[in-house]
This record gives C-alpha cells, structure tokens and sequence, in this order.
C-alpha cells in the first residue's frame, strides 16, 4: 500500500505491549490503582478510544477536553479533573457525576465549599522537588507553578479552610515535572505522600502520583521499577486495601508506539550547504523547535548510494529554522527516499500548528495493514465555524 506522506503512524503492537506492561507493574507492587489517560499528550479521537476501552480513566485539565470525553461516549464519572483552569460548571457537574477532582487553585476551595456531600474531592501539593533531587526538577530553583504549596504553609491553609466547611479531603495530587524523570523523582512523590498524610493525620481514598515516566526506551528505567520504588515507600504508611494509586501516563503510553513518515521532495546544494527538502516539517515532531537530533531511519529508494560529508534535513515551510537535523557523514538522499521519524506520539498532535498545510493524515499499523483513522485537513477544514 502506498501511503501519500507525510503522515503520523500508531504502532498498535507497541502501543499494547506498552499498556500491558503498565498495567502488570501495578498489578504486582500495588493492586488497587486507577490509569487515568493524560489527554493533553495526545488527544487524538482513535487514541482516547483506545484507552477508554481498555478502562482507563481520562485525565482531562479543562472543560474543553472534559466536553471532549463526553462526545467520545467516556463515562461521566470515569474522568480525573486536574489542572488551573476548570470552570465552576464543570468542577460541580464533575464532582456531582463522582469523577475525581483534585483543587488546584483558590477559587476551587470556593466552589468546594458549595458542594454537600461526600466527593472525589483531592488537593494538589507543591513542594520543593528540587531541594529533594538537585538539578533533577525541571524548574529549578524558580520552583513549579502549580497547587498549594507545602513549605511555606500555604497547603496547611488549604486543608483548614476545607475543614472549617465540612469539606473532606479524599486524596493528594503530586505531580511534578523533572528534567531526568528518574526513580529519584518518584521516590520523592512517595516519601512526601507519606510525611503529608502523617503530619496532618489525613484518612486518604487515594495518592495520584501523576505521570511523567519514561515508556518505550530499554535504556531507561521501567513502569516496573517506577511502581515499585513507589510502593515500597507508601506501604510504610498505607496499603492497598484501603488506597487507591492513581496514575497518569501520557507519554510512558503513547510517546514510542507513533513514527511520523516523510519523503524527499528536492535536493538543494548551495555555497554552504547540501539542503535536503522534505513533505514534512520539524513543527509536526518537533513543536516547540527545542531538539537537535531525532530517532529517525531511513527508507531509500535504491541501493546506489556514496556517502556525503554534510546533509541538512530541512521541512517544507518558509522557515529558515524548520531545519530538522544535520546528517553529517551519511547515506546520500535522493528524491523518494522516505525519513522515518520514531518516538513521536507525545504532544506533538496537540502543539502542531495549522501553518501553511493543515494536519497529516494519521494511520494505525495493526496486524501489518495500515488503516485510517484521521483524514488530513484541507481549507474546507481550516474555515469551519468561522464567521
């Protein structure tokens, strides 16, 4: 079959050997625990199909994506609401439909106070995950942005204006960004958990330790080692009896199981430079234009090749910088080959830019036979509900 480029690629043999793989670690090192699918990794309608029908929850971080899981016939109560920007509508029809709410902002304690009953009602802690690993947090010592802060008694503050309201807490959310996501990281999430339950002598339903795992590299450490490091910390102070592990994998899932697929359109040698022109661009694996190398192979062609000392592997928009990577000492490209770009599934989707094309088609490799699950857009796209 042949396949118009560019276009993303999902892996489903991979994408199931990474699930399975998750779902075994927790199986074993902590039987009680909920996978709550980070939609803004990759919201993707096939995607979110996937793994609602394979029972996870969906981790949504605004009404938008909330509305989102509902058309896509999720469960009203099988959502885990994070994030600074929910509505008041839908923090109380979410905690009303029994899904999983953990406050994130002031005004959240407010609308909190306007609910009567027993919820799924969490907090999110900010703590300082650089003082605990060194250099490992991904703000540094500017620190994270996001919950009530544990050092400086700002979460303490928290829990007591719930308190005074007849509000109980049922759980913690701990999420933190890392530059290195190592087993550091998550023993860290672990251990202050525990100090957090103890210190304020909390009964908690559940710890949402978030996402941020490595998924689909051999060389990096595994959900196994993830979970275990975690339980063997929480175990101390709780037991899966009676506590929930909650976990939201976005890239660990679906980074690896997704190849973007290109092709070369010309050939270009200037003063400076051999240019390598491709149908694809660097904003579709590459949004934010931060990395400089790729995991990428090659599908060429022909066999009569010689090797050149210098290729620049550009995309197709009017960028100087949508220079994708430098191919120094290579194979020599020619017009047809194919570059295959791996590991790219995680927010790549959500981030490209509807800028000069409009978004690929998407495929799912299953069984050996490509099927299409997402036509590319054209303008008749681009102008819906424009006025």
């Amino acid at each position: 079959m042949q396949i118009k480029t560019p276009y993303y690629e999902i892996n489903k043999k991979e994408l199931d050997n990474n699930y399975n793989n998750m779902v075994n670690a927790l199986d074993k090192y902590w039987n009680n625990y909920i996978i709550g699918y980070s939609y803004k990794t990759n919201s993707l309608p096939w995607i979110i199909k996937y793994f609602n029908n394979k029972g996870c929850f969906s981790e949504v971080v605004s009404n938008d994506e909330y509305e989102l899981g509902i058309m896509m016939k999720v469960e009203k109560n099988r959502f885990i609401y994070n994030g600074p920007i929910k509505t008041k509508e839908s923090f109380i029809e979410t905690a009303k439909n029994g899904c999983y709410i953990n406050i994130d902002a002031t005004r959240e304690l407010q609308w909190a106070t306007e609910l009567k009953g027993d919820y799924k009602l969490g907090i999110r802690v900010n703590f300082d995950i650089e003082k605990m690993c060194p250099n490992q947090s991904q703000c540094g010592t500017e620190g994270g942005r996001f919950g009530f802060c544990y050092e400086n008694g700002e979460f303490g503050k928290a829990l007591e204006y719930l308190k005074k309201n007849n509000i109980k807490i049922s759980g913690l959310h701990l999420h933190t960004s890392s530059k290195t996501r190592s087993l550091d990281i998550y023993k860290a999430i672990a251990n202050m958990a525990v100090e957090i339950k103890r210190k304020f002598n909390l009964e908690l339903n559940y710890i949402d330790i978030g996402g941020g795992f490595y998924g689909g590299l051999i060389n990096k450490p595994q959900f196994s080692e993830y979970i275990k490091s975690v339980a063997d910390i929480l175990n101390k102070e709780m037991s899966p009896k009676t506590t929930t592990l909650i976990v939201e994998p976005g890239m660990a899932l679906i980074g690896s199981p997704i190849s973007y697929i290109s092709s070369v359109i010309d050939i270009k040698d200037t003063t400076y430079n051999r240019f390598v022109i491709t149908d694809g661009t660097r904003t579709n694996i590459d949004p934010l234009m931060r990395k400089s190398e790729y995991f990428h192979s090659y599908d060429y062609v022909d066999k009569n090749r010689k090797i050149i000392k210098k290729q620049v592997i550009c995309g197709y928009t009017c960028m100087e910088n949508d220079r994708i990577y430098v191919e120094n000492d290579g194979t020599e490209l020619k017009v047809g080959d194919k570059i295959i770009y791996e590991k790219v599934g995680a927010y790549t989707m959500c981030l490209t830019p509807l800028f000069i094309k409009y978004f690929p088609d998407v495929y799912v490799l299953d069984n050996d036979k490509h099927i299409k699950v997402r036509k590319e857009w054209t303008a008749e796209q681009y102008i819906q509900n424009s006025i």
